[in-house]
């Protein structure tokens, strides 16, 4: 009985999916098929129908799970401790200057073989 009634809903998901295809894809061909019209009505419709796939991606069990997903990053994100500007400022300052250095001993390296490559042709 229960795999009966799990089953049921995986069926009736691929509908929605079906659906959530038809309606991206009738925006995007609405849009360039109305082209002549003023740019604000099709906005409205492309919003209009994005927002019924949302709604409509959001009834099936993937929906349900990113939703969960989405609210449970938006907690961990929270939950971060963000640097302060001093410290961004001073990172990307020694970020600079390691990309500095490197680049000058990469440009030495590439001196220092070239010259001898000259050494050894001619």
């Amino acid at each position: 009985m229960k795999a009966k009634a799990e089953a049921q809903p995986a069926k009736l998901d691929g509908f929605k999916w079906l659906l959530v295809v038809l309606l991206i894809v009738a925006a995007v061909v609405g849009n360039m098929f109305f082209s002549d019209l003023p740019l604000l009505y099709r906005v409205v419709g492309v919003v209009v129908l994005s927002a019924a796939a949302f709604l409509l991606f959001v009834s099936t069990e993937k929906g349900q799970k990113f939703l969960v997903m989405a609210k449970e990053a938006r907690t961990e994100i929270r939950k971060v401790i963000w640097p302060t500007r001093q410290e961004t400022t001073q990172t990307t300052l020694i970020v600079l200057a390691a990309v500095a250095i490197v680049a000058l001993l990469l440009w030495l390296i590439d001196m220092l073989v070239s010259s001898a490559i000259k050494f050894l042709i001619y």
